[in-house]
């Protein structure tokens, strides 16, 4: 008769693996999923994680829904909502329900039972982001573009800024559209390398200048409305607010943060945004372009803006505004920006509002 064996428990199977990594390794994998949904349910998984959560250096904060202080939900995305085009305007009043939800219940470590983000409903993203210590590149991104536009109308903006405007770059077109290739339609477009005088009679000067005034407003703005995150955080270096459909970036790097907190913000008198200096800008037309992916744009056109203070006469800020131009977009519209500027160049000038 064989004696019977015996079972017995391997300790090393009690012990969670995890555990066996350093905080250095942990804080990496936390940077590399940087949504800030994220980071709060991992920051409920344990008294480790709920320590570590909040020394990440990337912080990603998406905003799919705002609802109002009282309750009321509000779709920004829709184009029949009344905020859709005011979405900055009330953007102080609203709180952010789906991007608070993961923090409702989180607990602080250090004050017993106390919760980290108390009365989340009524807290702002500043708020969200302050028990974020060490951020140091954070992106937010809206729900929607602010500039309303017809169906098939592209306006894309981006822009830089310090203490106020430093740089701006719009590309517009009346319509894109895929490229037809029958050859009927090889050349849509009678094109002579000047502006027609139908620009100037049809409206069409009078449109471009509308989608410069409002990026203008939609990037001030968003500068304005970022006062206290940038006081809250002295560790950031890179900052970005973009939006869900592409319409509009703005960015300010480690120097531009650094102007920010020295130099005082010049607000608008009249509304919550930051003013826009005195610019010249530069504007490049064609009446039709071929951009790469089979598509086609009808009255493309770049505005590139910097203020009338700083001049274009150095050398490094012609290149530096070289760069930030041709950087500005990504894919088709990047190459779009560059067949345009190769386009005759026309002059305006802008009063700081």
């Amino acid at each position: 008769m064989q004696p019977k064996a015996r079972v017995y428990a391997d300790p090393s199977h009690d012990l969670d693996q995890f555990d066996r990594l350093p905080d250095s390794i942990v804080l990496l994998i936390l940077n590399k999923l940087a949504d800030v949904r994220s980071l709060g349910r991992c920051s409920a998984v344990s008294k480790r994680f709920n320590s570590l959560v909040f020394l990440v250096h990337d912080v990603y904060v998406k905003i799919d829904r705002v609802v109002t202080v009282d309750g009321d939900s509000d779709d920004p995305l829709s184009q029949s909502s009344p905020r859709h085009r005011n979405l900055f305007c009330n953007f102080l009043k609203l709180m952010l329900f789906t991007l608070l939800k993961p923090f409702h219940n989180l607990r602080s470590t250090n004050c017993g039972n106390k919760p980290v983000f108390p009365q989340l409903s009524h807290h702002s993203p500043a708020q969200v982001l302050k028990n974020f210590t060490h951020v140091r590149n954070l992106r937010i991104e809206l729900p929607a573009g602010d500039v309303g536009t017809e169906e098939g109308v592209l306006l894309k903006w981006r822009a830089e800024f310090g203490s106020t405007l430093q740089s701006c770059v719009i590309l517009g077109g009346t319509r894109i559209d895929r490229k037809l290739v029958s050859p009927e339609h090889e050349s849509p477009v009678e094109d002579s390398g000047s502006i027609p005088d139908s620009f100037y009679t049809n409206g069409g000067l009078k449109l471009r200048v509308v989608w410069t005034i409002s990026s203008l407003i939609a990037a001030s703005t968003r500068h304005y409305l970022l006062r206290p995150i940038i006081k809250e955080h002295p560790t950031l270096k890179s900052l970005a607010l973009t939006d869900a459909d592409g319409q509009g970036t703005l960015s300010m790097g480690e120097e531009q943060l650094k102007e920010f907190r020295e130099k005082p913000v010049a607000a608008s008198a009249s509304t919550n945004r930051t003013q826009v200096p005195a610019c010249n800008m530069k504007l490049k037309y064609a009446p039709y372009l071929d951009i790469p992916g089979g598509m086609a744009l009808q009255g493309a056109t770049v505005v590139t803006i910097r203020p009338s203070s700083e001049g274009s006469s150095s050398s490094n800020i012609r290149s530096e505004t070289d760069a930030f131009i041709s950087g500005a977009f990504d894919g088709p519209f990047k190459a779009a920006v560059r067949t345009l500027m190769k386009r005759r160049t026309y002059l305006l000038e802008m009063n700081g509002f």
